[in-house]
């Protein structure tokens, strides 16, 4: 009995361990042969059945696709769209959960329901009234850069208040009886000023937003709800006596939310910085309709204009692909623990 368990065992294993490895060379395969062709000769990369080898490697193939289209130039593009959508989305993600994790307020629930509901919005229902508002914001109306100048104010200065508050909690500013409160008050304001007139004149000058710009190519994308659901269902598992404890230590919200939730959410924010790095650097659409010079244009539309220029020699093309593979390979490698861990938390119990 004991052996035909054993035997069991060891037939759910090789069937498992088969599933995988099958799953894992469809997924391969195409990677496979995109490298293969890159590095043969023109006729053989077109020849039928498809090779499987290259026996004499041709790495000019590389040197030609770079040569072709401004390769280098629109990977740097790339990379600074997609870190600093990535950055953002982290950064509005984790404001956003925690508040929607611990903090009490009026219609939390439903705010986080409709927050929720703009996920159901397909991207291309929204991507005319976003390139019509980039297009505005490149001379914008009086009223609209003084909101935006009033908002960016507003903002910068709570977020000095609240830094300011969080340094001089139950302190007095030597020799002059100030307490923290007050301090804050007064930081907070001066911050805002300054913020809004620097904000003001950016806005005047149409630099804010604009076609043909970086900004054009992030700022619609710095946050999403996706993030906000991913770091509060994290954020949730975090048990609520921590920030009791934290509290009776004298940690505010800031405090408690750098020093320990942050730590605690390694794998969830690995996972959310995989996904919206791979998720800008894929981006196709927006670019083109954004941009109009190959200063700010990303690797997509390079790889388009290289397969447009280079139709008859397919090696030329999957070498471009392949340089285009390398940053998302990179990414996935060094976030690979994060990922999986970040995917898996939650599924097991103990």
């Amino acid at each position: 009995m004991n052996l035909r368990v054993r035997y069991s065992r060891v037939a759910q294993v090789a069937l498992t361990y088969t599933v995988l490895i099958l799953g894992a060379a469809i997924v391969i395969l195409p990677i496979y042969l995109a490298v293969v062709d890159s590095l043969l000769p023109k006729e053989d990369a077109i020849a039928y059945p498809p090779k499987l080898f290259a026996p004499d490697p041709q790495f000019g193939n590389f040197k030609k696709a770079m040569d072709a289209v401004p390769l280098g130039r629109y990977m740097l593009n790339s990379f600074i769209q997609s870190s600093v959508i990535t950055v953002g989305q982290l950064a509005t993600s984790v404001l956003a959960a925690y508040a929607f994790a611990f903090m009490r307020f009026p219609l939390r629930n439903f705010l986080f329901i409709l927050f929720l509901s703009t996920l159901m919005v397909p991207w291309e229902a929204s991507i005319i009234p976003n390139f019509q508002t980039v297009q505005m914001m490149g001379d914008p109306p009086a009223g609209i850069a003084v909101a935006i100048a009033l908002a960016v104010g507003v903002c910068v200065g709570a977020g000095v208040a609240a830094l300011v508050t969080g340094l001089f909690r139950g302190r007095s500013m030597a020799g002059w009886g100030i307490r923290g409160p007050a301090i804050a008050v007064v930081v907070g304001v001066f911050a805002g000023l300054l913020a809004g007139a620097a904000a003001l004149r950016v806005a005047q000058d149409g630099k804010i937003l604009s076609l043909d710009s970086y900004q054009a190519l992030t700022i619609p994308f710095l946050a999403t709800a996706f993030g906000t659901f991913l770091m509060r269902q994290h954020f949730m598992t975090i048990p609520l006596e921590l920030r009791d404890a934290a509290a009776i230590d004298g940690y505010g919200h800031l405090q408690f939310l750098w020093r320990v939730v942050l730590p605690l959410s390694k794998p969830a924010l690995g996972t959310l910085a995989v996904f919206a790095f791979l998720q800008s650097w894929n981006q196709y659409l927006w670019p083109l309709l954004v941009t109009n010079s190959d200063t700010y244009r990303t690797v997509q539309i390079g790889l388009a204009g290289l397969s447009s220029q280079e139709i008859d020699s397919i090696n030329v093309v999957m070498a471009g692909t392949v340089i285009a593979l390398l940053p998302m390979l990179v990414v996935i490698v060094l976030f690979q623990r994060q990922l999986v861990r970040g995917l898996m938390q939650g599924a097991l119990k103990g």
